[in-house]
């Protein structure tokens, strides 16, 4: 198993920043003159985290899961208050470690799965300790 050290981090709800938001959004097309942007302010925070006491925030450590758009260096949003589904992401502490990996839920069994095929599915079974800590609703990218 791939061995990964994430380092959690709670949102501070008494230091949101409001950033500006530019209104009509930003072309990827064709340019648009400036001027017709009408700026708001926004928070992060409040467009990222919909249950505060449950939400956490998570670097990603390693390669595992880059086929999903996980690199290593990321920010996780993870909200602890959704239940686990398959084909979900989600954040799991297995045998006294977290890793971060895709669910495939089956009738009897339980895949972590990476999204790198350089690493093989964990198959979870009866005598493994697996907590699944959070569903994975967001990432923030350096570019």
């Amino acid at each position: 198993m791939e061995d990964q050290k994430l380092i959690f981090f709670h949102p501070n709800p008494e230091t949101r920043k409001q950033l500006h938001l530019a209104q009509e959004g930003v072309s990827a097309g064709f340019p648009s003159p400036a001027d017709d942007f009408k700026e708001l302010r926004i928070s992060i925070d409040q467009e990222v985290v919909r249950n505060e006491e449950a939400t956490f925030y998570a670097r990603v450590s390693g390669e595992s899961m880059q086929g999903a758009g996980l690199d290593d260096g990321d920010l996780l949003v993870i909200d602890r208050s959704l239940e686990p589904q398959d084909n979900k992401i989600a954040v799991c502490f297995i045998d006294g470690a977290f890793t971060v990996k895709r669910l495939k839920v089956e009738v009897d069994c339980v895949y972590l799965v990476a999204e790198n095929k350089n690493y093989k599915p964990i198959k979870v079974s009866e005598g493994d300790e697996l907590i699944i800590w959070g569903i994975v609703t967001y990432v923030v990218k350096k570019v």
